[in-house]
C-alpha cells in the first residue's frame, strides 16, 4: 500500500477558503491552495489544470508543490476561453482547432517540466446541442485527427481521453467508452488510451468493472479518477460513498488488468464547502480498504466458480462475507 500513488484535484482546495485563511480576499492563489494541498495525509501527487494553473512562472511552482511534500502526477488540458465554447478540437473555424491543438502541445510541454508523462484530454466543449447543427462525420475526424497530432507530437508522454455523455455541450463527441475506444483505434497511436472517471461511467449508464474490462481488451487504462454519484449527473461525490460494491468491482477488475497510475480523487468539496483536507484524507482511508477487500477476492476459487457459472446468488454471498464482514 505504501507505493500507492494518490492524486487529487487541485481547485478542490478553495473549499471553504474564507475558514482555513481567515482574512482572504477572494478566491485563493494557486500557491496557496498547492500549500492547503500539502497537509493532507496520505496524499502524493496533485493535477493539473493548463493552463488555469499556470499562474506562477514553472520554478516557482515547481518548488511549491516540492515544499508540499508532493509530486505532479498530470496535467488535464481545460479550453475554457471563450472562443472554445462551440469546439476546441471540433471547432468549426479552423483557426480556432489549431490553436486548441497548439494549446495542449504547450500544455504537454509544461508536463515535462513538472515531470510528468500524462496528459488527460476532456473535451467537454466538443460536441453539439440541436439536431441539424453538426456534420457529424466531419466533426468525428476533426475529433480524432486533433488526438492524433498532438499524441504524435509527445510519443513518449502519455495521452488519455476521459470521456462524459455530455455537460457542458448536451451531446459529447467522446461520450462514452465504446466511442473513445473507437477513436483511439482510428488515431492509431501507441501512446493513446482512457481515462475512466467513476461518476461519467454511471452518467454514461456504464458498468464500471465492465467500462475498465473493455477499456483492458481494446486499448489501456491510462487514468482512474475515483468518485461517486446518483448517475443523474457528474456529482463528484466521495468515492464509494454511494456505489461501495460498484467501487469495490471496478477497482478489483483494473487491478486485475494491472492498472499502475495513480488514484485520482476528482470530487467536488468545494460545492458544499466541506473541509477539503478531511474529505480528501477519507477518500484516501476508503480507497486503501476497498484495495484491501479486493485483495481478498483475488484467488479466490469459490468466487470463480460462482462467475463462471453467473451464478448471482452465490456471488453475492461470498462478496457479502468479505464485505459485510462483523
Amino acid at each position: 500500500m505504501s507505493e500507492l500513488k494518490f492524486a487529487t484535484r487541485l481547485n478542490s482546495f478553495a473549499s471553504g477558503a474564507h475558514l482555513y485563511w481567515p482574512n482572504i480576499q477572494g478566491k485563493p492563489s494557486v500557491l496557496q491552495m498547492i500549500a492547503r494541498a500539502g497537509k493532507v495525509n496520505g496524499l502524493t501527487h496533485l493535477d493539473l489544470n493548463y493552463p488555469q494553473h499556470m499562474t506562477s512562472d514553472i520554478p516557482t511552482m515547481r518548488k511549491a508543490i516540492a515544499d508540499a511534500g508532493l509530486a505532479v502526477n498530470g496535467m488535464q488540458m481545460r479550453w475554457d476561453a471563450p472562443q472554445f465554447k462551440i469546439g476546441a478540437f471540433t471547432n468549426p473555424d479552423a483557426k480556432i482547432r489549431r490553436e486548441a491543438i497548439e494549446l495542449t502541445k504547450r500544455g504537454i510541454d509544461a508536463g515535462r517540466e513538472f515531470g510528468s508523462r500524462l496528459m488527460t484530454l476532456w473535451m467537454g466543449q466538443d460536441g453539439f446541442d440541436y439536431c441539424f447543427q453538426a456534420d457529424y462525420k466531419k466533426m468525428w475526424e476533426d475529433a480524432v485527427s486533433a488526438v492524433r497530432e498532438v499524441a504524435e507530437y509527445a510519443p513518449e508522454i502519455d495521452v488519455s481521453i476521459e470521456y462524459k455523455p455530455n455537460e457542458p455541450r448536451a451531446y459529447s463527441i467522446f461520450p462514452n467508452a465504446t466511442t473513445c475506444l473507437l477513436a483511439v483505434e482510428e488515431a492509431g497511436c501507441a501512446n493513446l488510451g482512457i481515462t475512466l472517471d467513476f461518476a461519467h461511467v454511471l452518467f454514461a449508464n456504464e458498468v464500471p468493472a465492465f467500462a475498465a474490462a473493455m477499456v483492458a481488451r481494446r486499448s489501456r487504462l491510462l487514468g482512474l479518477d475515483l468518485n461517486d454519484g446518483w448517475g443523474k449527473r457528474d456529482d463528484g461525490l466521495m468515492a464509494g460513498s454511494v456505489n461501495p460494491r460498484a467501487t469495490l468491482e471496478f477497482l478489483w477488475q483494473m487491478q486485475r488488468d494491472g492498472y499502475q497510475g495513480a488514484y485520482y480523487f476528482d470530487t467536488f468539496p468545494d460545492a458544499s464547502g466541506l473541509d477539503p483536507i478531511r474529505e480528501a484524507e477519507i477518500n484516501i482511508i476508503t480507497v486503501k480498504r476497498l484495495l484491501k477487500l479486493s485483495e481478498k477476492l483475488n484467488n479466490n476459487p469459490a468466487l470463480e466458480e460462482a462467475i463462471s457459472r453467473q451464478d448471482a446468488v452465490a456471488s453475492q454471498q461470498i462478496v457479502n462475507d468479505i464485505m459485510l464482514a462483523q
